[in-house]
């Protein structure tokens, strides 16, 4: 007796098609699985068995022997457990066997439930992408499968619910489809709550407008942190696109949310500075996605930047230009997406008060210049805005004048990315932010007075390539948010002077 079910594996965030085969002939009583399973892959034979009998179904005294093609591939994880029990299924023609236009997917329990398993959405993805029409996924994943249109997708609570189905007894319905709400309730602190502030205020509106990375530099207390916990809402909303790739990211990584299955709030993402490089750019054995990664078309945070292990830090070097961070192991090399504005604040120097006017700093020159080489130079070139929060005055926080609400800035925010998605229409760039070198003529025209203060802060300063780029990609932005077409004087002045800072503090001097 031969039966073939179709099912899906994943190896990161790539999913894989696989063929479940099953043969069962006379022989002494044996249950093997070939097709290079790994050891939980193995140990589902022990996991059928025992579903079977809690479902009163006895395996055939028999020689069944189970290859999960193709065979050069490595099979990891339980996910295999639902094709290979409906295949034994269908070979002891207990059941019919099942279409070829449909694939099994879920880890079978002892007493027969079928349990969820992480990565279900990249795999249904696949599945359509393969022209399968049906797919059976475990109860507890139907509503995360039911984001893809185009595929039916039935939601299988335990094994008895697969026979039933498909004996006609009390058929499976077609989970339905997921529509998100078009407008997601953002449960994220206002920047109307922060005195004051003007400054870096201005600088995260462009920041988030454009897409730029941003480094903020103030003295403990002055807000840093306050304020970049209020980003997320005033980050523009995302497309259906950029949905599906962060959730498929989360799928992955087990974070989706039960109630709802598609990532419609840009994610942000705060790592404690102890953090290690794997835990930050992924890695594992089988490797998992890490916090770049999971932060993927949203915001990455990094406070205290300057107490984050050096290492790990400029292993975020070629991700940030890249947007896509590469793990090789043994098992195999897997790539995830890592799009994100990346967000970091510090202290000027150890005690935190270097450059304040109302408060002496007590570290000595040595000491500012080994806190500050702990960010290098490379790294600190891929901020595009260096912001110096200055300490809340008095006035500011006593004033009954009302701040500007979160609302009021996204909608400056939202304008500006509608220009520059009319703009990059037809070429792979979202943002100002990636704009690529060959293109920055293109996209960035100047006036006559602009250019020749580019010119003069390129020689003044001792800029490099890339601190040029960034800051005609910030005059673009801020050209944008004043709906300019051509980058004028002003813009590049306001620009300019978000790139002062790294000079002044790296060199040591005020």
């Amino acid at each position: 007796m031969f039966a073939k079910i179709n099912s899906l594996g994943l190896f990161g965030l790539n999913a894989f098609s696989v063929e479940a085969e099953i043969d069962i002939s006379r022989g002494q009583p044996l249950f093997e699985i070939v097709g290079l399973p790994d050891l939980v892959v193995k140990e589902s034979r022990e996991r059928i068995r025992s579903a079977l009998r809690a479902c009163e179904i006895a395996l055939p005294p028999a020689r069944i022997m189970v290859n999960l093609a193709p065979a050069n591939t490595r099979k990891s994880g339980s996910v295999h457990d639902l094709a290979i029990l409906a295949a034994i299924l269908a070979a002891t023609q207990r059941i019919p066997l099942p279409a070829d236009d449909c694939a099994f997917i879920g880890e079978v329990s002892l007493n027969g439930t079928v349990r969820p398993v992480q990565g279900v959405l990249p795999m249904v993805l696949l599945a359509r992408k393969n022209g399968l029409r049906a797919v059976f996924v475990p109860a507890d994943n139907a509503f995360e499968a039911s984001v893809v249109d185009d595929i039916a997708v039935y939601g299988v609570a335990s094994v008895a619910d697969l026979l039933a189905h498909f004996d006609g007894v009390r058929p499976l319905l077609p989970q339905p489809r997921y529509v998100p709400d078009p407008q997601p309730l953002l449960s994220v602190p206002d920047f109307s709550d922060v005195r004051g502030q003007a400054v870096a205020k201005r600088a995260l509106e462009i920041a988030a407008a454009g897409g730029h990375n941003t480094l903020l530099i103030g003295a403990p207390g002055s807000g840093k942190s306050m304020l970049a916990q209020r980003m997320p809402g005033i980050l523009p909303e995302m497309t259906f696109e950029e949905s599906i790739q962060t959730t498929q990211v989360h799928s992955v990584s087990g974070l989706l949310n039960s109630e709802q299955p598609l990532v419609t709030i840009r994610p942000f993402r705060a790592p404690h500075h102890t953090i290690s490089a794997a835990g930050l750019a992924g890695g594992g054995s089988v490797p998992r996605p890490g916090e770049i990664s999971l932060a993927h078309n949203g915001l990455l945070f990094l406070d205290e930047l300057a107490e984050f292990d050096r290492r790990t830090l400029e292993i975020l070097r070629q991700p940030l230009e890249e947007r896509r961070v590469t793990i090789s192991r043994a098992a195999g090399t897997v790539s995830y997406p890592c799009d994100i504005m990346l967000v970091a604040a510090m202290n000027p120097c150890p005690c935190g008060y270097f450059g304040q006017p109302n408060r002496k700093c007590t570290c000595t020159e040595r000491q500012i210049h080994s806190y500050l080489s702990k960010v290098s130079g490379p790294m600190l070139d891929r901020f595009d805005l260096h912001v110096e929060v200055a300490p809340v005055a008095f006035d500011d926080l006593t004033s009954k004048a009302k701040e500007e609400s979160s609302a009021a800035i996204r909608r400056r925010v939202q304008a500006a990315r509608k220009i520059q998605h009319a703009r990059f229409a037809g070429t792979q760039i979202a943002c100002n932010a990636r704009i690529t070198p060959d293109r920055l003529r293109e996209f960035c025209p100047m006036t006559d007075s602009a250019a020749q203060r580019l010119r003069d802060v390129f020689d003044r300063l001792g800029l490099s390539a890339r601190g040029y780029d960034r800051i005609l990609k910030v005059a673009r932005t801020i050209a944008d948010l004043d709906g300019a077409d051509v980058i004028d004087l002003r813009h590049i002045t306001s620009a300019v002077q978000f790139r002062s800072l790294d000079r002044k503090f790296r060199t040591g001097h005020q």
